[in-house]
């Protein structure tokens, strides 16, 4: 049997700290120090070829912008896209060697799993921090008025320049886009899930994000044990706002109404219909059921496009 011999990097190392200390090898070649002409941020490579993530607010209005990374390389970067309704934009550097993060499974976290944040906070070049996830399903408002649902909550240390940076789990795989810093121990990132990979695909390949617009705000609520029953499912789609003059609004959408489909397509999360709501889908019927006073309903909607 082979005996494995105790090093002196065991013993200074506990197993949180190994955790920490892997992940930050893993993502640190891959978070950039971006530098505009308005501000700083951070960016995390996404193809060697010189494709960035960062927040869609570190390079508003940039007209200049400069990407650089741990090993001392700098390089010019453009915006290739932004979606000021995810808060997420896609740059290009022109470099064709750098090192892509690998990128995670948001809707894998559970509350109290370790993160690592790493970014460039106050101009810090390379700053590792590590916390927990706080909460899952937080909402942030951004700033062209629209709420991102399925907000990580992190109390991982976050200042000004984080954003745009990785916030990672254990593995060292990218599970959300830091966005914003709530307070003192109270860190917001966008989430890597299906919904964002799509925005990052459009941003790449086309420069915007077109979308079908409803006009609700929810949130995911349990379904009464009866209806649950009925309908074999946990968990539908709150509404907690309807805005005014929208197609939610026309068709008669209330609050606190519980969405459970839809076009027939079971539904537990926000980000779930906004999957839904693609670009072929404005103009197009679209069928809701859900449960109102412990009745069922049926609304149909025609969602417009939703211009930013």
């Amino acid at each position: 049997m082979a005996v494995r011999l105790i090093t002196d990097d065991d013993n200074a190392l506990d197993a949180y700290s190994r955790v920490v200390v892997t992940a930050s090898e893993r993502l640190l070649p891959s978070v950039a120090h971006l530098r505009t002409d308005r501000g700083s941020g951070s960016g995390v490579v996404l193809a060697r070829d010189g494709f960035l993530i960062t927040s869609a607010h570190v390079v508003d209005r940039a007209r200049e912008i400069r990407a650089s990374f741990v090993d001392g390389a700098e390089y010019e970067a453009v915006v290739i896209g932004s979606d000021p309704l995810s808060d997420l934009a896609i740059l290009r550097a022109s470099a064709d060697t750098l090192v892509p993060a690998g990128l995670g499974d948001a809707t894998q976290l559970r509350v109290g799993q370790l993160v690592v944040a790493v970014g460039n906070p106050r101009g810090f070049e390379g700053s590792v921090t590590a916390g927990v996830v706080s909460a899952l399903g937080r909402s942030l408002a951004t700033r062209a008025g629209r709420v991102v649902d399925n907000v990580i909550q992190t109390d991982a240390a976050l200042n000004p320049g984080n954003s745009g940076g990785a916030l990672a789990d254990g593995a060292g795989q990218v599970v959300g886009v830091n966005t914003a810093v709530a307070g003192v121990g109270l860190g917001l990132a966008v989430p890597i899930n299906t919904t964002t990979r799509t925005i990052i695909a459009a941003l790449m390949s086309h420069g915007h994000v077109r979308r079908a617009y409803l006009g609700f705000a929810g949130g995911p609520r349990p379904l009464p044990p009866r209806i649950a029953r009925e309908l074999g499912l946990a968990a539908g789609v709150e509404v907690v706002e309807v805005m005014p003059d929208s197609p939610a609004a026309a068709a008669g959408l209330r609050p606190e109404d519980l969405i459970v489909a839809v076009d027939g397509m079971p539904v537990a999360q926000v980000d779930e219909i906004q999957r839904l709501l693609v670009g072929d889908r404005i103009g197009a019927e679209v069928v809701l059921e859900l449960v109102r006073q412990g009745r069922r309903v049926s609304l149909r909607l025609v969602p417009v496009e939703l211009i930013v």
